[in-house]
C-alpha cells in the first residue's frame, strides 16, 4: 500500500472546537513530495473506564480544565521532531512508533487524542498520495471488501446526553431501506413525527440533546420506547418491518451501590437481566448497548444467552474497543457485537485489530460517533471500508453528524 511517498515530512496541530464548544485536536500533515492532509478526533461525554486516556490541560481557567494546548505541544514538540523525515512501510509501522514514542498501555503520557489525530491525518494523506479512496485505504488494511452499512439513527436522547431526564442514553431508530439515500429519508419522516407528537400529544417542545436526539421529558424508559414506536407508526411505516430500533443503556452511568437505579427503581443484576430481557421482547430492538455495568462481568454472558434470538448484545463502555478485553469477552461470550470508537484505543491499527477479532469470533460491529464531534468525515470511510454492521453516527439535525451521512451518500452515489 505504501509508496516512496510515506515520508513525513511536517506535522502540526491546531485546537479546534467540537461539537459541544469543547477543545480538541486537528493534525496537520505533509508527506514528501508535498502531499498533505489533516483529521480531528471527537471525544466522548458517556466514556468507559477502559478507554485511552484523552489529555486535557486541566487549567479551571480555561475552558474549564478541557484545553487541548497540552496535546497540540506534544504533537508539536515530541511527535513532530521524532517523525519528520522518517519513513513507513506502511498504516502499522506509523501507529507502533506512536505507541513507542508513548511509551504506556493507555496512551497517558502524549495522549489518544494526540496519536489518533496523526494516525488519521497520515492515513488520509497516504490515500491521496497513493490516488486511493480513503476508505479503500482502511479496507486494505483490515483486507476486507467494503460494504454499506445500515444506519443506527438517535431518535430519542437521555442519561450524559440530555441532561439525565430518563435513566437510558439513546433510543435509536433503524432503518431496513436498500440504500443510505432511502434510509435517510424515512428517517426524516419518522424524526419529523416524533418532534411533531411531542408537542401534540405531550405538549413538549423538541429540545435537542449532544447528538442530536430530542430530549423528552418522560416519566420512564418504557414510555420513550413506547414513543419511537408510535413514531414510526405515525410516519406510515411499520415497526420491526421498515424501521426497527436500538437502545444505548449506558447503565455504569446509573450503576450505584451494586444497584442499578433505573426509572426511580434499585435493580440487582438479575433483575436489569430480566428487564431488559422483556423490553428486547416487547419492543423490535436489533440491540440493546451497555445493558449492564461495565465491570459486572459474570453478568454478562448470561444477559447475552437471555438476549439471544431477540436482538444483539452490544458493548461499548463495556469493551472499550480494547483488543483485551474483546479477547476476554469472546472467551466468556459475554456479548456478540463491538461498538467500535477509534479514540477509545488511540490508533487507527488497534482499531483494525479490534475490528478484526470481533470478525473472528462472530460478532457483529458498529462503527460509532462520539457526542463531542467534529465536521471530520473520516468515519464514513471507515464504516463503509471496514464493511461495519452499522454505523452509529447521532441524529440528522446537527452539521457534525450530517457531514457523515452526506460522506455516505457520496460513497454510495460512486458505486451506483
Amino acid at each position: 500500500m505504501a509508496t516512496d511517498l510515506t515520508c513525513i515530512e511536517k506535522l502540526s496541530a491546531l485546537e479546534i472546537l467540537d461539537s459541544r464548544g469543547r477543545p480538541t485536536i486537528k493534525c496537520f500533515c505533509t508527506l514528501e513530495g508535498g502531499i498533505s492532509a489533516s483529521a480531528s478526533v471527537p471525544s466522548g461525554a458517556s466514556t468507559g473506564g477502559s478507554e485511552a486516556v484523552e489529555l486535557r490541560d486541566g487549567n479551571p481557567n480555561r475552558f474549564r480544565g478541557l484545553g487541548c494546548l497540552n496535546a497540540v505541544s506534544n504533537l508539536q514538540q515530541v511527535l513532530a521532531p521524532a517523525l519528520e523525515g522518517e519513513s513507513f512501510s506502511s498504516q502499522d509501522a506509523l501507529d507502533h512508533r506512536l505507541q513507542e514514542l508513548d511509551g504506556t498501555s493507555d496512551k497517558s503520557n502524549l495522549g489518544a487524542n494526540t496519536l489518533l489525530a496523526v494516525s488519521l491525518a497520515f492515513a488520509r494523506a497516504t490515500a491521496c498520495s497513493s490516488k486511493i479512496s480513503l476508505h479503500h485505504y482502511f479496507s486494505e488494511i483490515l483486507g476486507v471488501k467494503p460494504k454499506m452499512p445500515r444506519l443506527t439513527v438517535n431518535l430519542f436522547s437521555g442519561g450524559k446526553h440530555a441532561g439525565e431526564q430518563v435513566s437510558i442514553q439513546d433510543v435509536l431508530i433503524v432503518p431496513n431501506a436498500e440504500s443510505i439515500k432511502d434510509s435517510l429519508a424515512s428517517v426524516y419522516e419518522v424524526y419529523q413525527s416524533a418532534a411533531d407528537g411531542m408537542l401534540e400529544r405531550f405538549d413538549m417542545r423538541a429540545l435537542t440533546a449532544d447528538e442530536g436526539g430530542l430530549a423528552p421529558s418522560f416519566e420512564n424508559s418504557i414510555q420513550v420506547l413506547e414513543e419511537a414506536c408510535s413514531a414510526i407508526e405515525r410516519a406510515g411505516l411499520k415497526p420491526g418491518q421498515e424501521m426497527h430500533l436500538a437502545v444505548d443503556v449506558a447503565s455504569s452511568h446509573f450503576y450505584k451501590e451494586s444497584k442499578y437505579e433505573l426509572d426511580g427503581e434499585s435493580l440487582t443484576g438479575q433483575e436489569m437481566i430480566q428487564t431488559l430481557n422483556e423490553w428486547a421482547s416487547r419492543f423490535p430492538l436489533v440491540s440493546i448497548e451497555d445493558g449492564l455495568h461495565e465491570e459486572a462481568w459474570e453478568f454478562w454472558p448470561e444477559l447475552t444467552q437471555a438476549l439471544d434470538n431477540l436482538c444483539l448484545t452490544l458493548g461499548d463502555d463495556f469493551l472499550c474497543t480494547n483488543p483485551g478485553r474483546i479477547r476476554r469477552a469472546v472467551k466468556s461470550s459475554a456479548c456478540n457485537a463491538l461498538l467500535l470508537k477509534l479514540n477509545q484505543v488511540g490508533t487507527l491499527s488497534e482499531g483494525a485489530e479490534a475490528c478484526r477479532l470481533a470478525r473472528e469470533a462472530g460478532w457483529k460491529v458498529v462503527v460509532s460517533a462520539r457526542s463531542g464531534e467534529t465536521e471530520d468525515d473520516w468515519l464514513a470511510d471507515l464504516a463503509f471500508g471496514w464493511a461495519a454492521d452499522y454505523i452509529k453516527v447521532g441524529s440528522i439535525t446537527q452539521s457534525e453528524r450530517l457531514a457523515k451521512y452526506n460522506r455516505l451518500l457520496e460513497i454510495e452515489s460512486s458505486y451506483d
